[in-house]
């Protein structure tokens, strides 16, 4: 038999190239599908902040590390919020760049349309150092995107220049725990009084990312593993299982036809760039939910992940770069995070803006208890 050429992804090859050292991998959600880190084979990933509570998903195990500090940062895959979501639970910063400006060669896929590599970290200032080491055109990545990178780094020692900033209150803000509510509305205040021109605006398309996106992944789920759930199914987690199988009657057509409506949309968002220089929304609507919780009610699981990825899962639609800032804790002690969303190729910005409200606050230098 002939074995595949044992190689590092193109992201693991970057960062030993830039002096990275790499400590070992994390317990991640199965295959990224999900967004609770429940569902692994070394069980569930709990919450630094509260090991009751979920780390969050997919990067689940890669969010906790960091915010239990026992790793400098780390590399996650969104791909419909699995960076940023665990980052705020986590309380954590992660950063989604634009589709196609970090290589997901090497990376077992779940939806090739919608996947995004990139980092989880403590702050704002080492996000941007480990995106800087990551990102570039990679030519054998037929998703990857030759468009010119910029200095991160140098770009946060920058004066923020006077930005306008959308609030989307339809979708994003609808339904939110009252703690992250509380959180978010005050954090605007931050950004206002850092300089930021706030003002509230509407946006169209929210139905693609709603519908389209989810059989889209389920299609090009279902083609990746097809071939291994036929042969060897009894080695997948039967919630993983379940889930890919749901991807069987989505048809190469319809995975098409999903795919051009996906780049509908992201043409389309650039016009809502042409008002306002980025947008802000909560990153999750709820906190982390109990593990128990969900363990005991088994029927919860998968409504409350859609839950937590709800405001996330439309940027993957729209490949735009977004990150998550920690802006707040409930009463309980479990983080709140802040999503700042950019144009694309806008990840400067973004992590400019995200970096001179982290420094107007204190959240970021909060750490969780030991765990005895």
């Amino acid at each position: 038999m002939l074995y595949p050429k044992i190689e590092d992804a193109e992201v693991v090859r970057r960062l030993k190239a830039a002096g990275a050292v790499l400590l070992g991998k994390q317990n991640l959600h199965e295959f990224a599908y999900g967004g609770s880190s429940l569902v692994s084979y070394f069980g569930e990933v709990r919450n630094a902040w509260n090991p009751e509570h979920i780390a969050g998903g997919s990067s689940g195990g890669s969010a906790t590390a960091v915010a239990a500090g026992l790793i400098y940062g780390a590399i996650g895959t969104d791909t419909a919020g699995s960076i940023r979501e665990p980052a705020t639970l986590c309380g954590v910063v992660g950063l989604k760049p634009t589709y196609g400006r970090v290589s997901a060669r090497g990376v077992i896929p779940l939806s090739i349309s919608l996947d995004h590599v990139g980092p989880i970290a403590r702050t704002v200032a080492d996000a941007a150092v480990i995106f800087q080491a990551i990102a570039g055109f990679d030519a054998k990545d037929k998703a990857s995107v030759d468009a010119p990178v910029e200095d991160y780094i140098a770009a946060l020692a920058k004066n923020l220049k006077p930005l306008r900033i959308g609030v989307p209150r339809k979708f994003f803000f609808e339904e939110l725990d009252a703690d992250v509510a509380s959180a978010i509305n005050h954090a605007l205040s931050g950004l206002a009084a850092i300089g930021a021109e706030l003002c509230e605006l509407k946006l169209r398309g929210l139905e693609l990312p709603v519908a389209t996106d989810r059989t889209l992944q389920k299609g090009e789920a279902y083609a990746f593993h097809a071939e291994f759930v036929a042969r060897t199914p009894e080695l997948y987690q039967p919630e993983t299982l379940r889930r890919i199988r749901t991807g069987d009657n989505v048809s190469p057509e319809k995975v098409l036809e999903c795919r051009r409506e996906l780049e509908r949309a992201r043409r389309e968002i650039t016009t809502t760039f042409a008002d306002v220089d980025l947008l802000v929304t909560p990153t999750t609507p709820i906190p982390a939910p109990l593990i128990a919780e969900l363990k005991q009610n088994p029927e919860l699981l998968r409504p409350r992940e859609l839950l937590l990825l709800r405001n996330t899962r439309p940027i993957n639609v729209w490949g735009l770069p977004a990150i998550s800032v920690p802006c707040g804790f409930t009463p309980a002690g479990l983080p709140i995070g802040l999503q700042i969303i950019g144009p694309h190729w806008g990840e400067a910005t973004v992590l400019q803006l995200a970096h001179a409200y982290e420094q107007a606050t204190a959240w970021h230098k909060r750490e969780p208890l030991p765990i005895n």
